[in-house]
Order: structure tokens, then sequence, then C-alpha cells
């Protein structure tokens, strides 16, 4: 709509060396990032030149424009629900721990579980999960250890473990209670439907690619108001909501 190009780029992220070349070329005159990780060279290099730059996620440069939903937050809030409905035994399976959103939803779970005085040392954490070859050693570990509830870092964990589970027999949320920390059209189809935490992702480019083209039209000044969103200086939060549906229907359990 505003006549702009764009140009996708993907690599390795401990080589910048792709968006150096556009940079310093001057073939770009804008930045967005889709996700940002502990000690990103991408966004220090981009904040140290000052270019303009959008993220979708959060960092620790001011110059940088920043769009995400509170992930801290919106998983407290989820993990918060489930301790009101009567859960006590939780398996946490996150995925790669450099990325920021999984350490900031695993930190929001335990904010919960400290709130509300469930001892974590009773809860079962699994990091860096990447690896299908795993799950079936973990899926046996929850079990065998009864947890009551599992909660993955996000929708791609989350299908996996669905779709291993039922596929082994498992029944939701009788055998055991699902819900993840993200959601996606995938988790709307199981049956049961999964517990999620709803943010759009449509909405969250959206957002990011106006924020930037009203950075590059009016420089680096105030980034103006927007629809639906909370602002401090350039971290903009956008909504969520906590889907609540039956595969963490306590009702349900035997």
């Amino acid at each position: 709509m505003m006549k702009y190009h764009v140009m996708l780029v993907t690599g390795a992220s401990n080589d910048i060396s792709g968006l150096t070349e556009l940079v310093e070329s001057g073939k770009v005159d804008g930045a967005i990032l889709m996700r940002s990780t502990q000690g990103d060279r991408m966004l220090q290099y981009l904040s140290d030149r000052n270019f303009p730059t959008a993220l979708i996620g959060t960092c620790e440069y001011d110059n940088i424009i920043q769009v995400d939903t509170d992930n801290r937050a919106s998983a407290e809030s989820l993990c918060s629900l489930l301790i009101g409905q009567g859960y006590r035994r939780f398996a946490f399976i996150m995925g790669d721990m450099s990325y920021r959103v999984n350490g900031q939803r695993l930190q929001g779970c335990m904010d919960a579980l400290d709130r509300y005085g469930v001892p974590r040392e009773q809860q079962l954490i699994y990091r860096n999960f990447i690896s299908m070859e795993l799950l079936d050693s973990i899926i046996s570990e929850v079990i065998g250890k009864k947890a009551e509830c599992i909660i993955c870092g996000d929708d791609v964990i989350c299908t996996r473990l669905m779709s291993r589970m039922q596929a082994e027999g498992y029944r939701i949320p009788k055998d055991i209670s699902i819900a993840s920390l993200y959601n996606s059209v995938n988790l709307e189809c199981f049956s049961p439907a999964v517990t999620a935490i709803n943010v759009s992702a449509r909405q969250l480019g959206n957002e990011t690619a106006k924020q930037l083209i009203r950075r590059l039209k009016e420089g680096a000044g105030d980034i103006g108001p927007g629809d639906k969103t909370e602002r401090e200086n350039n971290r903009i939060a956008l909504n969520y909501e906590i889907l609540v549906r039956k595969s963490t229907g306590r009702i349900y359990r035997l």
C-alpha cells in the first residue's frame, strides 16, 4: 500500500555479513527482525549504526522499535489460571532458550508458581527442546512422575506433543492436561482443542511494519499513537487473550 519494496533475508544468527552488505551499500532503508536472541549480533550492529529497525520481540536497545505482547505476563496469567483450577504438578517443555521469548515465558510461569506458593522443585522443566527423538522419553518421564498438566512453550512443540500422545493412546485431558503458551490454528483442530495464549501474528506484523514506515517518514522522534497498544518509548505491547479449551478441563479427568 505504501509502495515499498520488501526483501526477505535468511541466515545464521552468528553471520551478519548479508545484513551488513545490504545496510552499508544503501540497498535498504530499514530493517525488520522477526526474532531476537541473547547477545544478538544483528541487533547490536543495527543499534550501533542507529539504522531504522523494528523488531518483533524485545531487546535492550532503546533505539530499536520493539513490537510484542507481554510474554512474561501472559504466561503468568495462563499458569495462574491453571493453578486456580487445581493443578499443582506441571511439566514445562520449552524450546531454544537462546530466544528471549522462551526465557520470558518460562519466567512468567515461575512467577505464577511463586505467587501461589506452588513449589518449583516439584515441577518438571525441559529446556532447549528441539529434537523429536527426545519426545518419547519426556512423555514417559512426565507420565511416570504423575505430572497433571504439560505446558508447552509454543504451538510447534504442542502440536508435536499432542500428535504423539494421541497416537500412543493417551486421553487428553483424562490422563493428563495440555496447554500452550502460544496459539495457532493447529491447536484448534485437535480433539480436544488446546488451551492456549492467543496473539494475532498478523497484527504483530502489521504493527511492526507500520511503525517502521512511520519512523522512516518522520525520523527517529515520537512513533505516535496506534490501535489497541500500550507504549513506553519505542516499546509497543499488543493485547493477548487466553483461550480456555477442553484440553485443560479438570471436569473431564477421571
